[in-house]
């Protein structure tokens, strides 16, 4: 879904905020800021790194090792040859006086600089590896602690990118600090400190001439580059959004015959992308003349500057060979000087994108101390009755402005079953997320046994709700898998039970890889009811004290529904259970009905009470025997309250 810069040592992606359009250059005070910004990412990275600390002064050590390696092969070479040019009397005689000392010393120190350079990656391969792991599991930890209103804010294919930048910017910033810009900065000091005390001073002047000048130019174009590099990585991120996000809706595009338009959306990111790539390809041929051109000015300063020394008796012929190897040595790593940076600044950026994920509100959050829910009545094996539900004056609005809740207030009796009914966008939804702390209450309170759930734990309170949803979402894993997942850990004994009071047991056997089975991206190999029939067993593994029910059969067919209705009411003894229905005829049985209307209870009591009423209820059951008439549907074993049971 992406494209990289066609050369080698083109950057990584990076950053996703694209600058404002028309933006060419970086003002001081932005340069200022965003050096603020690397150094407090670099802070936050530091406690990863601190943590081996050992390995990393050994590592850095072993870097030591081999630059000193690095340096003295030249000086052995220039020994060596001075030596050869020294005793050039006759060929006999040069090939004695040839200290073989020194070519033995030569092959030492080269490989001596290979070893201490793997030791050193060898060494701070943990540190690295180990900082990238703990920072994607505090991430990704982080996000499943996120509010459902960050996830269903989020664009996944952005997400994931970032995340993606992220970790694989600490390992390149490690990497190129340590490998790269640390090593350089040490051979940089060790060969001026040599030039200095051995020659002229000219040498020491141009290498540092020519330093400064590399260092600023590449730093200058860099930033002005950057912004460049900032818009490519953000129309990237989109077009890589948008390709998800179609990929993931692929059955509806496809009912709408729309491939060719998402095609068409595709490509105009694409296209958009290949603009700001090429400006940013343009841009780095630049930066690559000009750095190479402050190399050879330099190089060719310094040769000149040895030839004449050379020429006039103060040098030898050994120490023009040791001026050209030193330069040699030091262009490889100066000429991508410029490349590193790029790559740290982008490592930076994408760090502090990552790092943002962190410093995400929760929104809902535990109180500090708060403790566990406590059930009244729960008994060492199981809860003895289900718990005492309380919505007590609750208001809630996803948005400030689109209230949903007004003041509602009811009760479910402890071991009871309560309906809620009422058209779309009343609001009955809202209560399952409201009970599950996916929101917070704007005013009143949610009591279970008395206890505030803002109070309590989240873990303890949705481990006590067990929920089956209208609309089941399954992973992209196997049966065995997703059955599972409502209590990792059970038996293949318990899912089997679980399985056979789902009615599911029959598919398992029909399909050939069994509980092995794939179900697909958001289990769409499967159909409707095989999906609920899922929700409900692994909810029936779970085995918890609160049942939510959103039209939990739904998806089934009439047979098959009053087989695991009868499941349901098994379940529901010595429970309490919040059913949301839209078929009527699946809550005749329960103790309490309540008919909501924008986010007001607007009708309260049995099915019998509330047919003698002739209100709102009365009149939805009156259409839906009109509409579904006096058939089986109508008579189907409902979601019975555990009274009845």
């Amino acid at each position: 879904m992406r494209a990289h810069e066609s050369r080698s040592h083109a950057t990584a992606s990076g950053p996703v905020a694209a600058p404002p359009a028309g933006l060419s250059g970086s003002s001081p005070a932005a340069a200022a800021a965003s050096g603020n910004k690397d150094w407090k990412t670099l802070r936050k990275l530091f406690p990863y790194l601190w943590a081996y600390r050992w390995r990393v002064s050994l590592a850095l050590l072993c870097m030591v090792g081999a630059k000193l390696s690095n340096l003295g092969v030249p000086i052995l070479l220039k020994e060596l040859v001075d030596s050869l040019t020294a005793g050039t009397g006759g060929t006999a005689r040069a090939a004695l006086v040839v200290p073989m000392a020194l070519v033995l010393g030569y092959g030492l120190l080269r490989l001596s600089m290979t070893v201490f350079t793997e030791l050193r990656e060898f060494v701070f391969a943990k540190v690295t590896q180990s900082a990238v792991r703990q920072i994607a599991l505090e991430v990704f930890s982080h996000l499943h602690s996120l509010s459902l209103r960050f996830h269903l804010e989020r664009q996944t294919g952005g997400l994931t990118r970032d995340i993606e930048r992220g970790t694989r910017g600490v390992s390149s910033l490690v990497s190129y600090s340590l490998y790269s810009i640390l090593p350089t900065l040490v051979e940089i000091g060790m060969v001026l400190t040599y030039l200095m005390l051995k020659y002229e001073i000219w040498f020491a002047v141009i290498t540092i001439v020519a330093l400064v000048s590399y260092i600023a130019f590449t730093v200058g174009v860099t930033e002005w580059r950057t912004n460049f590099r900032r818009q490519m990585n953000d129309l990237d991120s989109k077009a890589n959004t948008r390709a998800v996000d179609s990929l993931l809706n692929y059955e509806t595009v496809k009912y709408f015959g729309n491939e060719q338009f998402e095609a068409r959306r595709y490509d105009e990111s694409m296209q958009r992308w290949m603009r700001a790539a090429i400006k940013s390809q343009t841009s780095l041929s630049l930066l690559n003349i000009g750095q190479s051109t402050i190399i050879a000015v330099a190089v060719t300063l310094m040769v000149w500057r040895a030839t004449l020394g050379v020429v006039e008796g103060r040098m030898s012929v050994g120490d023009l060979v040791l001026v050209n190897a030193f330069m040699i040595q030091l262009y490889i790593p100066l000429n991508f000087l410029g490349v590193l940076y790029r790559e740290i600044k982008q490592s930076l950026t994408d760090m502090d994108k990552l790092f943002g994920l962190l410093e995400a509100n929760k929104e809902i959050d535990d109180a500090p101390g708060a403790p566990p829910l406590h059930l009244l009545g729960r008994s060492a094996g199981g809860p003895a009755r289900g718990p005492e539900i309380c919505f007590d004056a609750v208001d809630f609005g996803y948005q400030k402005d689109r209230q949903i809740l007004h003041g509602l207030s009811f009760v479910i009796a402890p071991g009871t079953t309560t309906a809620v009914v009422g058209s779309s966008g009343a609001g009955k939804s809202t209560l399952a997320r409201l009970m599950y702390r996916f929101y917070e209450v704007d005013s009143g309170s949610i009591r279970i046994d008395g206890q505030d759930i803002r109070s309590i734990t989240q873990d303890s309170l949705r481990r006590a709700i067990g929920i089956v949803p209208q609309d089941t979402v399954l992973f992209n894993d196997t049966l065995r898998y997703n059955l599972a997942y409502g209590r990792p850990g059970a038996t293949q004994a318990e899912i089997d039970e679980a399985v056979r009071a789902a009615q599911l047991d029959e598919f398992i056997r029909t399909v050939p890889a069994g509980y092995d089975t794939m179900v697909g991206e958001r289990g769409l190999k499967l159909s409707g009811g095989e999906k609920q029939r899922v929700a409900i067993a692994r909810m029936l593994l779970k085995n918890p004290p609160i049942l939510i029910l959103d039209e939990a059969t739904s998806a089934l067919d009439t047979r098959n529904e009053q087989a695991i209705q009868e499941a349901l009411r098994n379940l529901a003894a010595r429970r309490t259970t919040l059913v949301i229905a839209h078929r009527l005829s699946t809550i005749v049985d329960a103790d309490q009905i309540l008919v909501m209307e924008q986010g007001v209870a607007i009708e309260r009591g049995t099915h019998a009470q509330l047919l003698a009423q002739g209100g709102r209820y009365a009149a939805m059951w009156e259409a839906q025997v009109n509409a579904e008439g006096p058939g089986p549907e109508m008579m189907a074993t409902p979601v019975v309250s555990p009274a009845s049971a």
